[in-house]
């Protein structure tokens, strides 16, 4: 069984998610020393990367809920509607009998 987009898409935001946290802490932490000049530049660039790399897979994201969502709406509406306007004419084809069989005005 394949992933499908939705997924690859969420698994590759927490990659770049978890890729930005993790140059984050050992930027601050143990590479603190160690990155001068250009380097310094490089990584904190590569870093930063990551991160708008992050926000546009999650707004990617959450563009692609709304729009299944919508048509999951139009879905729901369409059933529903034809629902409706099948029960009202297997209605009209029983004629106006109450549910003892009897017709009405009598």
């Amino acid at each position: 069984m394949g992933l499908d987009v939705n997924l690859w898409r969420r698994w590759f935001g927490v990659f770049a998610l978890v890729a930005a946290l993790g140059m984050l802490i050992a930027g601050e932490t143990v590479l603190q020393s160690k990155l001068k000049e250009l380097s310094f530049l490089a990584y904190w660039f590569v870093c930063f990367c990551f991160t708008g790399l992050a926000v546009v897979v999650a707004l990617l994201d959450a563009r692609a809920l709304r729009r299944r969502a919508r048509q999951q709406r139009r879905e729901l509406l369409t059933t529903t509607l034809k629902e409706i306007s099948d029960e009202a004419r297997s209605r009209a084809r029983q004629g106006d009998t109450d549910p003892e069989g009897k017709a009405r005005g009598d």
